[in-house]
């Protein structure tokens, strides 16, 4: 499974790859408009997925980088996530106090 998820988030890279390489250099038409739109169609796509699972990031250790992971790779970093552990946030210890008789 995680060769899987590994392969989507270097298929997905590339194709971020060559998303900026049409934006500095664009291709020909009919192809550069329908790149601008596939990658304009992906950010909402993966911005939509951040919103959704916004619980299960803000839960982790560093949830800015995680936010970024998953608006450039989306479900696929997602899934990994899940197949992490989760570090909990470290939390004040709670003191209890017992009473004797």
């Amino acid at each position: 499974m995680k060769i899987l998820l590994g392969m989507g988030k270097v298929l997905t890279a590339l194709f971020w790859g060559v998303v900026l390489a049409n934006l500095i250099d664009p291709f020909a038409q009919p192809f550069a408009l329908l790149l601008n739109l596939a990658g304009a169609l992906l950010v909402l796509i993966h911005g939509l997925e951040l919103w959704l699972f916004n619980e299960r990031v803000s839960g982790r250790s560093r949830p800015g980088f995680e936010r970024v992971q998953v608006l450039l790779f989306g479900i696929f970093h997602l899934q990994a996530l899940s197949l992490a552990p989760v570090q909990p946030v470290s939390a004040a210890p709670v003191q209890v106090e017992v009473e004797h008789a």
